[in-house]
């Protein structure tokens, strides 16, 4: 319920306009999350670190720069989901990736088992 707890608070915390960060439909950026800020515009209690950069140390860095590093982390990104994808496939049906073969043992079980329940339905009665 952890990750749900951030995944939501995360959500949240997109969704907000500040005075230095416009929203994504009214001309911000995708996936650029506001700073957590203490005080009347931010959250009640001191954060230390923001999500991007808790360090500060891409201020100083050329727009250029930060493009070329924003492409380099979506494409490892794609990559390893690929990747993920490609283990999954061999899992299923060995001999599907040649590169993995004998490597990844068989699964004969369901790989979306955990999709296939409605576990909340479930606490409450429903199927």
């Amino acid at each position: 319920w952890q990750i749900f707890a951030l995944i939501g608070f995360l959500e949240f915390w997109s969704e907000l306009s500040t005075p230095n960060h416009k929203h994504y439909m009214a001309g911000g950026k995708p996936g650029d999350y506001p700073d957590f800020i203490s005080g009347p515009d931010g959250i009640p209690h001191p954060v230390p670190f923001n999500l991007y950069d808790p360090f500060q140390f891409s201020k100083n860095m050329s727009e250029e720069k930060k493009a070329t590093r924003l492409r380099a982390e979506i494409n490892n990104g794609r990559l390893a989901q690929l990747g993920i994808i490609g283990f999954l496939s061999e899992q299923c049906a060995p001999g599907s990736v040649p590169l993995l073969s004998g490597v990844v043992q068989p699964y004969d079980g369901e790989p979306m088992a955990p999709f296939v329940t409605n576990y909340l339905g479930s606490m409450v009665g429903m199927n």
